[in-house]
């Protein structure tokens, strides 16, 4: 972790991702303040840490998430870090699935980034430096059947934060937008228990959080601002960008629809 992420702040801390990274950066030193509608989640992650707090916080709401960030920067100090964890993944055919559910992925999984990115960076902007890590993924590059709704919102977080960066450019902030395969925490299992791809069964092994931020690290250490935790996931970029009609055929001969 860079010396200078001293207030780092997490949102979906109550599980998966962001309590794998809150506890890690914790142990490293850093404050760590949570968002997340999961109190007790949250209270799982804050564990035995005295450095770990937690806002109980709907990402949908603007008005609260800017409450909250205030507060965070009130009691700890200017927010040196981003990670923006907050999503949700049910799967399903989209002429199926509740209509109510597909606008709530994109209200959480998109609108809970712009909610946070007008609530923290323009400090940061101001502040001259800090981190701003988006998560996207591995589905915000390749779509599959039976994942529409979510890939969408994983497009759109994917174009929002490509396009902060470069409007930002040289303003001091490490922008990292993450596209990771199937990682190993519950988000999967909503998909798993809704509608899941046979493309995905087809896939490694879900990978570890750690090896996520491994990757990121590196990734704002070396100015990068992709972050592919691993050797498949640059290769899938690079397919989809050069034969998207190939990855189509497969995924059809492999779900039979």
């Amino acid at each position: 972790m860079s010396n200078s992420a001293k207030v780092i702040l997490i949102t979906g801390g109550g599980s998966g991702m962001g309590r794998e990274a809150a506890r890690r950066f914790a142990a490293e030193g850093a404050t760590v303040a949570l968002f997340d509608v999961n109190a007790a989640g949250m209270a799982e992650t804050v564990g035995t840490f005295d450095s770990i707090h937690s806002w109980t916080v709907d990402m949908t709401d603007f008005a609260a998430v800017c409450a909250a960030v205030r507060d965070v920067e009130e009691k700890h100090g200017p927010i040196d870090r981003l990670y923006n964890c907050a999503a949700i993944m049910p799967f399903g055919k989209l002429v199926e699935q509740d209509n109510a559910i597909i606008h709530k992925q994109m209200a959480i999984n998109y609108g809970g980034l712009v909610n946070i990115t007008q609530a923290v960076l323009p400090g940061m902007l101001e502040r001259g430096h800090g981190d701003f890590v988006s998560f996207a993924s591995m589905a915000g590059i390749i779509p599959m059947l039976l994942t529409g709704a979510y890939t969408a919102t994983k497009f759109a977080v994917r174009a929002f934060t490509e396009t902060l960066y470069h409007e930002n450019l040289n303003s001091g902030i490490r922008f990292a937008c993450v596209c990771p395969p199937a990682v190993a925490t519950p988000l999967l299992q909503q998909g798993r228990d809704s509608a899941w791809p046979k493309m995905l069964e087809e896939q490694s092994e879900p990978i570890a959080p750690k090896v996520v931020i491994d990757a990121i690290e590196s990734c704002l250490k070396k100015g990068k601002f992709f972050v592919y935790p691993t050797r498949d996931a640059k290769i899938g970029a690079i397919m989809r960008r050069l034969l998207p009609g190939l990855i189509w055929k497969q995924i059809h001969q492999v779900e039979g629809f």
